[in-house]
């Protein structure tokens, strides 16, 4: 009797390492052939080449792009999950139309994250990079700091991440403003935090942090307007997709002296190019994509990656976006 092969479950582009040697991978064995691909796939083609026999696939990095026209050159793929919250990278629509289950891992790192975010926001206001980059250059460049208690930090989205970032601000004696698509009095109360209008964040608000996913809503939402509405001198910090910000915008507002500084762990291109103009900016933080890169947020998104698999497998998928 033929014995039935077990279905492929692929990570089609592992680059830069997340999920390959992690022990979570071992739990897979029973359920499927785990086959791991290194190397980041560069076509349309590649990824279609990888993929084609897939009945699994996790998605280890988010420049990996599943565009619809991909999706449906893969006729045996029935679920996907994300190493992460955004499922940005993936058409929802076409995984709908095509009977593909889609899975994230929403709040596992949020700790991790917001802990990022609140040290990109001290990075900025104590002008860690630019004066790091003077003293590299031999300059004893003297310039004043921003000190943080008693400012008003407001934080845009209160989900796992920003509901963290609102506690961290509080920590350190900022007065915590938020705003949310979704206000009421319940999540204000547990959060605790007030709920403001965006607009009313944005000109009272000394640090500005963003915490939104990205939607079709949240897409340059904050804009040329948004920008010019924010305090001058305040700071704005990113840590959630860098479309939500129109980058040409907030360069000229760094550039213009409106916003004392920034501090941007994503970027609307990825790898963020060499000859970008946010590279020239002086008072600028940047981290590539790394927020939750420890060891803890590595282990903790392959566990849940891993988990997610196995629950589709056992007939329960979890975390389904669609």
């Amino acid at each position: 009797m033929a014995v039935r092969p077990l279905p492929k479950i692929v990570i089609p582009g592992d680059d830069p390492v997340q999920i390959a040697g992690s022990p979570h991978l071992d739990r897979l064995s029973e359920y499927g052939e785990v086959v791991l691909h290194p190397d980041r796939p560069e076509t349309d083609e590649e990824k279609i080449r990888r993929v084609l026999d897939a009945v699994v696939l996790i998605n280890s990095r988010g420049a990996v792009k599943w565009p619809g026209h991909v999706l449906r050159q893969l006729p045996s793929l029935r679920f996907m999950t994300v190493c992460g919250i955004g499922t940005d990278p993936v058409d929802l629509q076409v995984a709908r139309e095509m009977g593909i289950v889609v899975s994230n891992i929403p709040g596992k790192t949020a700790s991790v994250v917001a802990e990022h975010a609140f040290c990109l926001m001290c990075a900025a206001a104590k002008r860690a990079a630019y004066q790091t980059a003077e003293l590299k250059a031999g300059r004893w460049t003297r310039q004043e700091n921003i000190s943080l208690a008693g400012k008003t930090l407001g934080v845009v989205g209160v989900g796992p991440i920003g509901s963290q970032m609102v506690s961290l601000g509080k920590a350190v004696g900022m007065h915590v403003i938020a705003w949310t698509f979704h206000p009421s009095e319940e999540r204000a109360e547990r959060i605790g935090v007030e709920f403001v209008e965006l607009d009313e964040l944005l000109q009272t608000s000394d640090v500005v942090s963003i915490h939104v996913k990205l939607t079709d809503e949240s897409r340059q939402m904050i804009g040329k307007r948004e920008l010019a509405l924010m305090k001058h001198g305040s700071l704005l910090v990113n840590t959630a997709r860098g479309a939500i910000i129109d980058t040409n915008a907030l360069i000229d507002s760094l550039g213009s002296g409106r916003l004392s500084g920034a501090a941007l762990d994503v970027f609307e291109t990825e790898p963020l190019p060499s000859d970008h103009r946010l590279l020239d900016c002086e008072q600028i933080v940047l981290t590539p994509h790394a927020a939750d890169q420890t060891p803890e947020g590595c282990n903790l998104l392959n566990e849940g990656v891993v988990d997610n698999v196995v629950a589709f497998f056992e007939g329960r998928p979890q975390n389904v976006v669609t």
